[in-house]
């Protein structure tokens, strides 16, 4: 009988099931900014800005307002698009290690009839940075 020891590997379900809430946060963040609505508030608030000239003292203090508004908001925006885009990443990376892992693990059994994969295999494990796994024959 063949058994095999597997590593641990985290599935993709799994990535995402233990978020802290700054995580969650910034994952509504960007769900509410991907959205049409956002953007066509954003055009609302410079459609509000712009008759602000008429009771600001000066033009100075009327450019003064939007671009310390839009650098703010845009600095704190990329923080958070930052953390999903990063979780994000990490996600994929883990589905593509599952999908390699199974394959890893199917052209080890079809190994034995076909010889030829097992190079093939060796050539997986060795691009995808896939580790070993120990087998034994009871």
């Amino acid at each position: 009988m063949h058994t095999q020891r597997h590593t641990p590997v985290t599935m993709p379900s799994q990535v995402g099931s233990h978020l802290s809430v700054f995580d969650r946060f910034a994952s509504r963040v960007a769900r509410v900014t991907s959205k049409a609505w956002f953007f066509a508030f954003c055009v609302l608030l410079v459609l509000v800005w712009v008759p602000s000239i008429l009771v600001l003292p000066s033009i100075d203090t009327w450019q003064l307002v939007i671009n310390t508004a839009t650098t703010i908001i845009t600095f704190l925006l990329v923080a958070l698009l930052q953390n999903t885009q990063d979780r994000s990443d990490e996600a994929t990376q883990h589905k593509l290690n599952a999908v390699a892992d199974g394959l890893a693990d199917l052209m080890r059994e079809l190994g034995r009839d076909y010889p030829e994969l097992q190079g093939h295999r060796r050539e997986l494990i060795d691009a995808v940075g896939l580790e070993e796994r120990e087998s034994s024959d009871e």
